[in-house]
């Protein structure tokens, strides 16, 4: 779709090049036909082959205006005073146009106030004369008849070229991308069936440290085991919700919910946690806000960039949740004090496995929760950004639509 679009796009501004050049150059061939019969006072003058002439602009035209010409040249004129009144009209070099036709062509001219333009299918130029004014009207009917005939060529040649690469595209594109699709499903095949390949055996440890610390008492070492062991089980978790981020829409839950209310709730479960990190949690969300999408993923957005906020804002620091509607989209703004802001690499936050923490020293985190949330932003149409609100400051802002 991409390639046929770009395609499509190409043809279209190469057709639109072809038609205002070819429109160009018919309009300026007639003009310079009137302006030699403007400049010989109505008449189109006898070329000697020898000669050189110039219309106005100096351009030598020797290759267009020859000594045959004259000959093919359809034109009529027109002497009008400087009352308007028509003095004398000239229709000795065409056969299709009467006296009274040509008298009315003048006036219909006059009226319009312009020096050039077409009228049917004749260009003309008023030009001013010691008499009055000299209406010089050239048929440019053969002319704009072979050069509509090219453009329809021209159309047709695009059209159809475009329909056969279209159909190339269909084509190869489905063996070109069939590699690429099927490793794609692998991966995510993978994904699930590893979850539940992982998940027995580590159910099976954990219920076997909890008979040993029955039979031999708590110590250190199972307490390592069971801490290990539900790290791993969150990871698997977090893998699965992942490659379901990489799925289609059909697993939404789409209703509308009050979006301030689900926000609201969400940021009191974080407040308690905030408080036993020292932080400080402020909110300015503004009230009913309504969306339609997938109330449990949007709790589940919100719960991540919380998450992260309370993680890494300093000691003592502040956290600024605000939720507010632009135009018709609610924006989501999580925002904390971060005084190494400047030392991160903001535009790998979104990758996968990515921490900043250098030393992976685990802290509760696998580095897949915003690459979450990027996900559950689009899966509703929007998009998720951070960036530095100022030295000591960072911001995740969330758009849904």
């Amino acid at each position: 779709m991409i390639t046929a679009v770009s395609v499509g796009i190409v043809f279209a501004l190469i057709f639109g090049g072809i038609y205002f050049i070819s429109r160009s150059q018919l309009n300026h061939s007639l003009d310079m036909l009137a302006d030699v019969i403007a400049m010989n006072d109505g008449v189109f003058p006898d070329l000697d082959r020898r000669e050189n002439p110039a219309p106005p602009g100096g351009f030598p035209q020797n290759q267009f205006l020859t000594p045959e010409t004259r000959f093919g040249t359809r034109f009529f004129t027109v002497w009008v005073d400087d009352n308007g009144n028509i003095l004398q009209e000239n229709i000795e070099h065409i056969s299709s146009v009467s006296e009274d036709e040509a008298r009315d062509y003048a006036k219909r001219t006059l009226n319009m106030g312009r020096e050039r333009g077409f009228i049917s299918a004749y260009r003309y130029k008023v030009s001013e004369t010691e008499y009055g004014r000299l209406v010089v009207f050239v048929n440019g009917e053969m002319n704009k008849a072979m050069t509509n005939r090219l453009l329809y060529t021209v159309f047709f040649v695009l059209a159809g070229s475009f329909i056969l690469i279209l159909l190339l595209i269909l084509f190869i594109s489905k063996k070109a991308v069939k590699p690429a699709a099927e490793s794609y499903e692998k991966q995510k095949q993978f994904v699930t069936d590893a979850n539940h390949e992982l998940k027995t055996p580590l159910t099976l440890i954990l219920s076997n440290v909890d008979i040993v610390e029955s039979e031999l008492g708590k110590n250190e070492w199972l307490d390592d085991i069971r801490s290990e062991g539900e790290r791993m089980g969150a990871l698997i978790n977090q893998l699965v919700a992942l490659s379901r981020m990489d799925e289609d829409n059909s697993n939404l839950t789409m209703a509308e919910f009050n979006l301030s209310e689900v926000a609201s709730d969400t940021v009191s479960e974080f407040a308690g946690l905030a408080a036993e990190k020292q932080k400080n949690l402020i909110t300015a969300i503004q009230p009913s806000i309504r969306y339609h999408g997938d109330e449990g993923l949007i709790r589940r957005l919100l719960c991540i960039l919380l998450d992260n906020a309370i993680k890494y804002c300093d000691l003592n620091g502040v956290i600024q949740v605000s939720i507010y509607t632009k135009g018709r989209y609610p924006i989501i703004t999580v925002e904390n004090s971060y005084r190494n802001v400047e030392n991160e690499e903001l535009n790998r936050f979104f990758d996968r496995f990515y921490r900043a923490d250098k030393a992976r020293t685990f802290n509760g985190g696998f580095g897949i929760g915003l690459s979450i949330a990027k996900g559950i932003a689009r899966k509703h149409r929007g998009d998720i950004v951070v960036y530095k609100k100022d030295a000591t400051y960072i911001g995740f802002k969330a758009t849904l639509k």
